[in-house]
């Protein structure tokens, strides 16, 4: 990902949905004689993607696959045998160099050079494991560590859609039993899942066969966790792996100490009734896994989408959403800007917080901020209302122009929505790619009275070894409990290598 550079949030589908609102809206109301408060959106100028496909070739190149023709000189400052330039040094060759000179004759000459990762013999979707740096920089002291694993199908189409983004400072990790869906996976690392079960061919929506999958690959999902300050665990509910295989992973998340976000959508009707069942078994299965539980009904993007629109882009733009979510969230505590968070603001905002809802909303022209705030509050995307929520993280996104006395206004409308008491937590970023726009992003929690979260866990889990296979065994009978105080993130990792059978 190229330092220094971030997704604007008024690119994506969704973006394009606020757009055309907006100038339906006024439209309408110039067609009425009225005057549209929010005025049309200037067109996009033309992208300027196109002049950047083609690299540049450096000074001196050969296109790949060309001798360099006779009578020129040497690329890349190449002198001829013998030869230096007037007044530089000889230049010393380096070890490679003189093992290669002294040993042309016998060995290959791209014998030094590291070989590119080659995919399994005989497997066709098989992909090759990218080579990890084995000298990674470290992070910078005191930067949270943000993972967002899509798992499942809808998942990884997910976090395929993010990684296009260009979010900063987060990990994209993709886990699915489908080894096709993880060939195609832009993610940062993959995990196949289930391979005896499901032989790469998925799970057929049965959730079962998503949670033994998971469960069988205990070691490996923990080892790819490890680490974590906060994991975004994004799924589709209603199908076989991110149904089953998603509160299994969450379960690993928090046993490492991370605050575990999930983020799901719920089947679009059409989906049928056995998905929508399935969907809400899930999401009560993930949500008693999880810190805080975002739920994105993708039923009630019908009541925007234009009835033309046809079902890819439907599911495209509930990808966005997720996108959106996770974007307005991670922003918040990887990019300094006006009003800055950091990652001890947001877990106090989101650790055992429970359910919560997610809001988005876009405004332009004079009552940019106010609108933008007001959409996100009354989003479609919402089941019910925000209203008595005790705890608000807000996120406010604009232009350079962007003014103080937008994001108090915008602070303002969000906080009349909310409980009296409500705690804020906010943000604002200034995104120079944004014109006349301001982005909201609101995410609620803490409704009622406070809800005690207890989970049933002895010590790092229900685990057992089995000699026949090493997966995960359901407890047998009335399980004993022992209730152990959340670690740290960054406290000592105590865990029981996972090559000794726990007892």
């Amino acid at each position: 990902m190229p330092a220094g550079k971030r997704a604007s949030m008024r690119e994506g589908p969704l973006a394009a949905l606020f757009r055309k609102t907006a100038e339906d809206a006024a439209v309408s109301d110039k067609s009425a004689g009225g005057v549209s408060q929010h005025g049309g959106v200037p067109a996009d100028k033309p992208s300027e993607q196109a002049a950047r496909i083609a690299p540049r070739a450096e000074v001196g190149e050969q296109p790949v696959g060309e001798e360099p023709h006779q009578g020129e000189e040497p690329h890349r400052g190449e002198q001829p045998h013998g030869e230096q330039p007037h007044g530089e040094q000889p230049q010393v060759p380096s070890p490679q160099e003189r093992l290669r000179h002294a040993f042309s004759a016998d060995i290959p000459e791209n014998v030094l050079e590291r070989r590119p990762p080659q995919p399994a013999e005989g497997d066709v979707y098989a992909r090759p494991e990218q080579a990890r740096d084995p000298f990674p920089v470290p992070r910078p002291l005191g930067t949270p560590i943000l993972r967002v694993v899509g798992v499942g199908g809808a998942g990884v189409n997910a976090v395929n859609r993010m990684v296009e983004a260009e979010i900063e400072g987060v990990e994209f990790l993709a886990i699915n039993t489908d080894l096709q869906s993880l060939q195609q996976s832009a993610a940062h690392d993959t995990l196949h899942i289930g391979e005896s079960i499901t032989r790469g061919l998925g799970s057929g929506s049965d959730p079962d066969l998503g949670r033994q999958a998971a469960r069988a690959e205990y070691d490996r999902i923990k080892s790819m966790l490890r680490g974590s300050d906060m994991v975004f665990i994004a799924a589709g509910a209603g199908g076989g792996t991110g149904t089953g295989a998603a509160p299994v992973i969450a379960q690993i998340a928090r046993e490492l100490g991370a605050l575990t976000v999930g983020i799901v959508t719920r089947p679009f009707q059409f989906e049928g009734t056995r998905r929508q069942a399935q969907a809400e078994t899930g999401i009560a299965a993930l949500s008693a896994e999880v810190d805080t539980m975002i739920v994105v009904p993708n039923n009630r993007l019908l009541t925007v989408l234009d009835r033309n629109t046809s079902m890819v882009d439907a599911f495209q733009v509930a990808d966005d959403v997720l996108r959106q979510g996770v974007q307005g969230i991670s922003d918040l505590v990887t990019l300094p800007d006006l009003i800055n968070l950091d990652f001890a603001d947001v877990r106090t905002i989101m650790s055992d917080a429970g359910s919560a809802l997610l809001g988005i909303g876009m405004g332009t022209g004079e009552r940019r901020a106010i609108d933008a705030a007001e959409q996100a509050v009354a989003s479609p995307l919402l089941e019910t209302s925000m209203e008595g929520a005790r705890s608000i993280l807000l996120s406010i996104t604009g232009g350079l122009n962007l003014s103080l006395w937008e994001v108090n206004e915008s602070a303002k409308a969000v906080a009349d929505a909310a409980h009296p008491d409500a705690n804020i937590i906010f943000g604002a970023m200034v995104d120079e790619k944004l014109d006349d726009q301001v982005w909201v992003t609101v995410v609620a929690t803490g409704y009622g009275d406070a809800r005690v979260r207890r989970r049933e866990r002895s010590g790092a889990g229900e685990r057992e070894s089995l000699e026949s296979g090493g997966a995960l065994r359901e407890p047998q009978g009335e399980p004993r409990v022992t209730r152990m105080p959340r670690r740290d993130s960054s406290a000592l990792d105590l865990d029981v290598p996972e090559f000794i059978p726990r007892r």
